[in-house]
């Protein structure tokens, strides 16, 4: 093994968390100096303040920055938190920070790295969606120096953006790590400390997609009014704090509570005890398009958001204003399991970044990049 290294970790959201936290134990383990760098809705009240999520994890620093207020647009979130970063690398410098995905905190921390010539590695790139998301994602991509993907599709994507192919690194997607393994907690425990009441229930996850900013109310409406006269139960979790947020969380407040247990947010690992046992899951997130399919649970992806992600049988799609679609998707498929699909990875990606970290040429690559033609 190589020498131990100072690995920071950027985390804005829950979910992403949800992927970095495999690898930052893994790393941990082996004995590196981890620590997270924490903000964007981490720091809010309204989104469940899931720092502290980060705080409880044993052996690694937390640093703290507030990047926003409630309402700031996403430019202004973008340059607060690359003064933020800016000011806590030159406090603290690593060897090497990880990113994750399509945020615009990853967006801001990657250009800090790259403009300071701090070795940078993006997890889940090369991938697509179809909105602003998948512009931040690129954006990444050609700002990171390694790219740790989930599948030879994506590493072929990152391969035509002009990377190197020594820099890219198929892991896996690093949340599957998590529910391949038991969740340590039971339903009726999940139940118990979240005041979910239903036997049998959907869960519903309805982020804003930010070129549809203004539809998104509506989108909203036609979603959740299908399924509140479904007569099925469902347990909604509280959207992505992005522009269109605002109209969502008002449909959401209008719903009837003996059907809908509205949760801000969820311990990941009675998130997952909640996804393994859900009769299906419903919405634009990235779960439902990668964890579902690996847990065998039925998802019924709604919209833009998620464009072209994902082939698993299990995944079906629909326009929120698809009523038909969308009942005939509670009607078919609610309770129906599916053969697990590894199509993002098999829960082992925290050992293949753990092999990345082992080989010596990754520590000595050049971080001065060049345009590859024809590397693909």
């Amino acid at each position: 093994m190589t020498k131990p290294r100072r690995i920071l970790f950027v985390t804005g959201t829950r979910a992403d968390f949800g992927k970095l936290e495999p690898l930052a134990l893994a790393a941990r383990d082996a004995g590196h100096h981890v620590a997270f760098f924490v903000t964007g809705m981490h720091m809010l009240p309204a989104y469940g303040l899931t720092k502290v999520e980060v705080h409880r994890v044993p052996g690694v620093d937390v640093v703290e920055f507030l990047n926003h207020r409630e309402g700031d647009p996403q430019d202004v979130i973008f340059a607060k938190t690359v003064i933020g970063f800016s000011d806590h690398l030159r406090v603290e410098p690593p060897d090497l920070v990880v990113i994750h995905g399509d945020r615009v905190e990853a967006m801001a921390t990657a250009l800090v790295c790259a403009t300071n010539y701090v070795r940078c590695a993006h997890i889940e790139g090369g991938e697509v969606s179809g909105t602003i998301d998948e512009v931040f994602r690129h954006c990444n991509t050609k700002l990171a120096h390694s790219h740790l993907v989930s599948s030879l599709t994506a590493r072929r994507r990152v391969l035509a953006m002009g990377e190197s192919a020594d820099c890219v690194h198929v892991i896996g997607s690093p949340e599957l790590d998590t529910h391949s393994a038991p969740s340590g907690v039971t339903l009726e425990a999940v139940r118990a400390r979240y005041d979910i009441p239903f036997d049998s229930y959907g869960i519903v996850i309805f982020h804003p997609v930010t070129s549809e900013a203004e539809t998104m109310g509506q989108q909203a409406a036609d979603l959740f009014g299908v399924l509140e006269v479904s007569g099925q139960s469902f347990v909604v979790i509280r959207p992505n704090n992005d522009p269109g947020v605002d109209a969502i969380q008002e449909v959401i407040a209008s719903l009837p509570p003996a059907r809908f247990r509205v949760l801000p947010s969820m311990r990941f690992s009675h998130f997952s005890e909640l996804l393994r046992n859900a009769a299906a899951i419903i919405g634009n997130s990235s779960t439902g398009v990668r964890e579902a399919p690996f847990l065998g649970t039925p998802s019924l992806d709604i919209g833009t958001r998620q464009t072209n992600r994902a082939l698993s049988a299990s995944v079906h799609q629909a326009a929120a204003a698809d009523h038909a679609s969308i009942a005939a998707f509670l009607q078919d498929d609610w309770g129906k399991r599916h053969p697990p699909s590894q199509e993002f990875g098999a829960g082992r990606s925290a050992d293949n970044f753990l092999a990345v970290l082992a080989d010596p040429d990754f520590w000595t690559r050049p971080l001065q990049k060049h345009f590859m033609e024809g590397d693909a």
